[in-house]
């Protein structure tokens, strides 16, 4: 089952956005999953500026409500972050070690959330505000849809290793996201690859944002549309589509 709203996109993305897809084997671990997926085109990339360190600056202060002065030792036993990490666990994942983007973006805002681009940062500060994971990637850099998946263990998986390019492998079951090409995010959302990163010359992207019944569906319909009323705005004239899966 999905859900859509039909936006003034290109035909090829649109196209696109009706391929993302989420595999059964991916439903039997957390069969309360849902993903909202938001395709933007015609971006205006470059360096951060006032208004996403404003953002940022207001999802500092929202994390910083929810935790009410318990500290870092407190982020894990926020229910939608516990909720990712037994998800985690569920594909043998160490939490501990690998830990859920929400939560690692949680665990940086008591020394400042970092500021990277005007995009990245933009979805950084929903994911903290909303209280669950979201990713951003160049859509330009994906050969075939993106689906969500559990791994074989030879699929690539393009990362930098002391400031080097390198290639690794997920783990045989780890819930990876793909494209006909590879590995694009390893453990459901902790690492990114390379080659669909967002860059200053990004003007084309996809926003995965991740649900668990602990945020409830109206829960993402709302940092979904967060997300897309902030990249509007700062982002004058691009084009949104959204689709939510499951």
């Amino acid at each position: 089952m999905t859900q859509e709203t039909k936006v003034q996109v290109s035909q090829d993305a649109r196209r696109w956005l009706d391929l993302v897809s989420v595999e059964e084997t991916v439903l039997e671990l957390r069969p309360d999953y849902t993903a909202l997926v938001i395709v933007a085109e015609g971006l205006r990339p470059g360096p951060g500026d006032e208004a996403t360190d404003a953002l940022l600056a207001g999802a500092e202060a929202k994390a910083r409500t929810a935790l009410d002065g318990r500290g870092t030792e407190h982020i894990a036993k926020l229910e939608p972050v516990a909720a990712w990490r037994l998800a985690y666990q569920a594909f043998g994942a160490k939490p501990k070690r690998t830990r859920p983007s929400v939560e690692a973006l949680l665990r940086r805002v008591e020394a400042g959330l970092p500021r990277i681009d005007r995009l990245t940062d933009i979805y950084n500060a929903i994911s903290v505000s909303h209280l669950l994971p979201v990713g951003g990637e160049d859509l330009a850099g994906y050969r075939g849809p993106a689906r969500l998946a559990r791994a074989a263990g030879d699929e690539p998986f393009d990362t930098m290793r002391d400031g080097e390019p390198v290639t690794e492998h997920p783990e045989p079951g780890e819930v990876i996201w793909r494209d006909d090409d590879g590995v694009t995010c390893r453990c459901w959302n902790w690492r990114q690859c390379v080659r669909t990163r967002i860059t200053h010359t990004t003007t084309s992207a996809l926003f995965i944002l991740d649900g668990l019944g602990e945020l409830g569906v109206n829960g993402l319909l709302a940092a979904g549309r967060d997300l897309a009323g902030q990249l509007a705005t700062l982002h004058q004239g691009a084009q949104l589509s959204w689709r939510r899966i499951l």
